[in-house]
């Protein structure tokens, strides 16, 4: 089985990733479904999106879970019945989990030149016109992209915007790190946020900061 990587974020929270190279039948192996799951997977009509869904069911047994263990709210949100949080993600042939004792979020995504025509939907594009050259801005636009998304899947409140909603605090590609503020219904919220590139994707985690003074 292909476990690509373990993060260990803090004593209490922890990142899996998942390179999906399995058949179907191969990740069925030793997974039991909840009845509805085994639905859900039975009406997905593409391959990668069934192979996907069964090595999170994978990740789930990394971090000690099984799928009787995870439900979802109204909102689509993932939860465990253990009371501890987890946020999940897929992107073609990678998917992740996080699982913290206090609220997470995790996005994948691939890195793709698709970026620069949606980037004026969710960030201002003309902040990332004094990097080097094309590579360079869709590496920091799929950062930046991954960062917010990680955080909206944390927040998980109707109405949140990418653009109007959420700021990415500028970082250093070689950080591996940075901040995001969410100002929205006149609450401000601060987050810590990761990131690592592997194999022409990013990985962006996100945690609530603890820091007092974020700013």
């Amino acid at each position: 089985m292909a476990l690509y990587k373990t993060i260990t974020v803090d004593q209490h929270t922890k990142a899996f990733i998942w390179k999906v190279e399995e058949a179907y039948e191969r990740l069925c192996e030793g997974i039991e479904l909840t009845s509805n799951c085994q639905e859900r997977v039975k009406g997905m009509k593409s391959e990668i999106h069934k192979r996907g869904f069964m090595s999170i069911r994978h990740l789930l047994a990394e971090a000690g879970y099984t799928d009787f263990d995870l439900y979802y709210d109204d909102m689509g949100k993932p939860h465990l019945k253990d009371n501890k949080y987890i946020s999940i993600t897929h992107s073609f042939e990678f998917t992740a989990i996080i699982v913290g004792e206090q609220q997470v979020g995790i996005d994948i995504e691939k890195k793709r030149d698709k970026i620069l025509k949606i980037a004026e939907k969710f960030t201002p594009i003309e902040e990332y016109r004094t990097l080097a050259n094309v590579a360079a801005i869709i590496r920091k636009l799929t950062i930046v992209w991954g960062a917010k998304e990680s955080i909206y899947k944390l927040y998980a409140e109707p109405g949140l915007s990418f653009l109007q909603h959420i700021n990415i605090a500028d970082f250093d590609l070689e950080e591996a790190k940075t901040t995001g503020e969410v100002y929205f219904n006149g609450t401000t919220s601060y987050f810590d946020l990761n990131f690592l590139e592997f194999e022409e994707y990013t990985c962006v985690y996100a945690r609530r900061s603890t820091d007092v003074n974020a700013n």
